[in-house]
């Protein structure tokens, strides 16, 4: 036998529901999510339905998704008569430089202001963080001068050197650090490692989401680039890929099918590198909110 309570003569019957905040929260996160992540594809969509459509069609009916039909005749034209691969190879060699020199500068400058006592650190610290607040087009000119004098105008180094000292990766690596029990630290010391021993062995490998993080936000601002490398590469095989797809933009004849085509093929190595290194951009963005 099943017995069934009854609600009272007089009751509300919708007041035994109950409303559970906890997934009327989760509901309405994950509504706000799909809202933006619709508003964010929805360029990268059109860009990619654009590039498939001939330029009559386009021009004709821009609005149109399937008028003039599909094809891959923008990428046939703009791979064939534009030096993409050129930029390609520009960007990705600018990129992984500025990744190997930003993960190993930032981080040795962060362990010795987290561990290291020596005179002038809390100012150096104060240095680092104004760092953050300074926009980086204030440093165009100064920088400019810079380069001129040492002759690297034209070079890969003008682009890998200014990004090798980044204040943020020096913060995210500080954060870090601080979050290393400092015990660990000096049983090392007792033990007889040197402070690059220390370095290599026990605190690199513990920040490994770290790393992860700033290498890869290093190599997408890298790639993303535009007006420093436009001012110092000046020769048209040099140039990355932003610079060089801008260069494709004609105000008196915009191809629009081709103009994005390479668009697309300029943003598919940044959302190849983030679906693969996605986990751990969030664990490193995580632990180092946390600590």
């Amino acid at each position: 036998m099943t017995t069934r309570t009854l609600p009272r003569s007089g009751a509300d019957p919708s007041a035994a529901r109950t409303v559970d905040p906890v997934k009327l929260f989760n509901r309405l996160c994950a509504t706000c999510m799909t809202l933006f992540a619709l508003i964010w594809l929805v360029p990268f969509v059109w860009a990619l339905v654009t590039s498939l459509r001939p330029d009559g069609s386009i021009t004709q009916h821009p609005t149109s998704l399937f008028g003039g039909g599909w094809s891959l005749h923008a990428y046939r034209y703009a791979w064939d008569n534009y030096p993409i691969g050129s930029w390609y190879l520009n960007s990705l060699v600018i990129s992984a430089l500025s990744v190997l020199f930003t993960v190993v500068l930032c981080s040795m400058a962060a362990f010795a202001l987290v561990f290291l006592r020596f005179r002038g650190r809390a100012a150096i610290m104060a240095l680092v963080t104004a760092g953050l607040m300074l926009p980086s087009e204030a440093l165009v000119l100064p920088q400019f001068i810079e380069y001129r004098a040492f002759h690297l105008l034209g070079t890969y180094w003008a682009l890998v050197l200014p990004s090798a000292v980044a204040p943020v990766s020096v913060f995210v690596f500080h954060a870090f650090f601080r979050g290393i029990p400092r015990p660990l630290i000096e049983a090392a010391r007792i033990d007889g490692a040197s402070w690059w021993r220390v370095y290599a062995t026990v605190a690199m490998p513990i920040c490994r989401p770290a790393a992860a993080t700033v290498a890869i936000l290093t190599f997408i601002t890298s790639w993303n680039a535009f007006l420093w490398p436009l001012l110092v590469l000046n020769q048209t095989k040099s140039q990355t890929i932003p610079v060089g797809l801008a260069s494709l933009v004609s105000p008196s004849n915009i191809q629009y099918a081709e103009v994005m085509a390479s668009s697309v093929l300029g943003f598919l190595p940044l959302v190849a590198v983030f679906l693969i290194f996605q986990r751990q951009i969030v664990q490193g963005i995580a632990t180092t909110g946390i600590r």
